[in-house]
């Protein structure tokens, strides 16, 4: 290609991954009820990432910023503040869960186990639990995961639950209500008649 030539830039996402790039998230169906999707990479949190989360989101407290006041706590460290680690492992399920998604619709059940600590590093696994079409839109569905978060030793640190609306591929409908592309029924569920 010369200096003066004109590029073809291809902009979306459909094109960039036929040219080999990684695929950035799934299809609605794609999602199969069951899979594990580990995600990479891994995250290791460092003081510095907790110290700018507590500042930019206004959290204070000491048991995060402050050495002196952890020291005496039940942990005797700074505890990593538990949105980090959920917003973290939200993040890095993203790829491979809503990267294709039209919106997060909920999160529930959030709960951290454990405690994280300066240094620790996460490892996050998402399990899809439910695949339906959306009860609203006819054009999408819903996808159910739990995320669970590891730290180094294998210890759960942090779980939760989301919904997220995904589209099937582009130019597809969901053309009966017990199904997510054409006839293929959701897992579970009798195939219509």
């Amino acid at each position: 290609m010369s200096d003066t030539a004109t590029h073809e830039l291809q902009k979306d996402q459909a094109s960039r991954e036929a040219s080999g790039a990684h695929k950035y998230g799934r299809y609605l169906e794609e999602f199969e009820v069951g899979a594990v999707y580990k995600h990479w990479p891994a995250k290791t949190v460092t003081e510095s990432d907790d110290h700018l989360f507590c500042l930019i989101t206004m959290n204070h407290h000491p048991l995060h910023l402050n050495d002196e006041y952890a020291a005496q706590s039940q942990q005797g460290r700074n505890v990593v503040v538990g949105p980090l680690v959920y917003s973290l492992a939200l993040g890095m399920s993203v790829s491979d869960v809503s990267g294709k998604a039209i919106a997060n619709l909920a999160t529930e059940e959030l709960s951290h186990p454990a405690p994280v600590f300066h240094g620790d590093t996460l490892y996050v696994e998402s399990e899809v639990l439910d695949v339906r079409p959306s009860e609203s839109k006819p054009d999408r569905g819903v996808v159910k995961v739990r995320t669970d978060v590891y730290n180094q030793d294998g210890t759960l640190v942090a779980t939760f639950k989301r919904a997220v609306l995904v589209p099937p591929p582009a130019g597809r409908r969901l053309n009966h209500p017990h199904s997510v592309v054409g006839s293929r029924p959701l897992r579970g569920e009798a195939s219509p008649a």
